[in-house]
């Protein structure tokens, strides 16, 4: 494991080679599980803010979710997550050529809002848990993004620097820099 600044990093983040490939998994990510994607309590308020902003990239179904239940729904932890539609797909998913992606981040592109989408979508397949004393940032293994673990061998993009900007949102470019300097030397 490494240390930075109270922040446990899995050596996964270093060992694993990891490349999005949206082609073959489809935005998988995006309509499979067991509950929305997490969210921080900071960031219901930027969905609800830009709301409106959102809504002329998702389809029907998600706008109908969003007006009966609100940006976020909570996961069987009592933790925040966005909405499902029909227990399934994000509320937030729109489909483009048969893939799934994000509403939230379509606007955001679009400079609509200035909300990328929620942290957690940004930083997949990393997942952060909160300890008392310290943050753990491990690395999730799901079979639905095997088409990203082999296109990352291809390539040797290891997932700390595929998912640079996102741990740099997150944690701050000094730190993101100590990760590099420490799995680099």
């Amino acid at each position: 494991m490494i240390v930075i600044d109270n922040i446990i990093v899995s050596d996964e983040i270093r060992d694993i080679r990891f490349c999005c490939h949206l082609e073959k998994c489809l935005g998988a990510c995006c309509i499979e599980g067991d509950a929305g994607a997490p969210i921080e309590e900071e960031e219901i308020s930027n969905l609800e803010d830009d709301i409106e902003q959102i809504k002329p990239y998702m389809q029907m179904d998600g706008i109908e979710v969003v007006d009966k239940m609100g940006v976020f729904d909570y996961d069987i932890t009592g933790e925040y997550v966005t909405p499902l539609i029909q227990n399934r797909d994000c509320a937030f998913v729109y489909y483009e050529n048969n893939i799934a992606r994000c509403a939230i981040e379509k606007a955001y592109e679009e400079g609509k809002i200035d909300f990328q989408k929620p942290i957690s979508c940004h930083l997949y397949p990393i997942r952060i848990s909160m300890h008392k004393d310290f943050e753990a940032v491990n690395y999730h293994k799901w079979h639905i993004c095997e088409p990203a673990r082999t296109f990352g061998r291809e390539i040797g993009l290891p997932l700390y620097k595929f998912l640079k900007n996102p741990l740099i949102r997150k944690y701050g470019r000094e730190w993101y820099e100590k990760l590099v300097k420490e799995i680099e030397g």
